[in-house]
């Protein structure tokens, strides 16, 4: 079965986030911050989650929980960040640009047209 954003709930806790399956509560993935501690902040930007926990900011890849990049933000102070996504969208009409982005590309791939 082809998971997709709108089908997660992103749940996070004890420097931890783990996407749920939406309709079955099962476990998509977990991950787990490799430095900070307590609870973390998590913002759906687009095609990327960011999570902040103490500190650490922290860029995921939604449909695996794999993790993209991480920056310490050295000097500025440690706690949970408030996050904001700068494109100015809220977070439904960010899941409603990825979501056409997925179909577009399952199109495509069905089709055999690349981008």
């Amino acid at each position: 079965m082809l998971i997709k954003i709108e089908d997660l709930v992103l749940v996070g806790f004890n420097k931890q986030v783990i996407a749920l399956d939406r309709y079955s509560g099962n476990k998509v993935w977990e991950w787990k911050a490799s430095n900070g501690a307590g609870f973390p902040a998590i913002l759906l930007d687009g095609d990327r989650v960011i999570v902040s926990v103490q500190g650490y900011t922290y860029c995921l890849e939604p449909i695996s929980g794999s993790e993209v990049w991480m920056n310490e933000l050295k000097g500025h102070g440690t706690g949970t960040a408030n996050l904001v996504s700068v494109r100015g969208s809220s977070s439904q009409s960010s899941a409603a640009e990825v979501i056409a982005v997925q179909q577009a590309a399952a199109v495509a791939t069905s089709t055999g047209v690349t981008t």
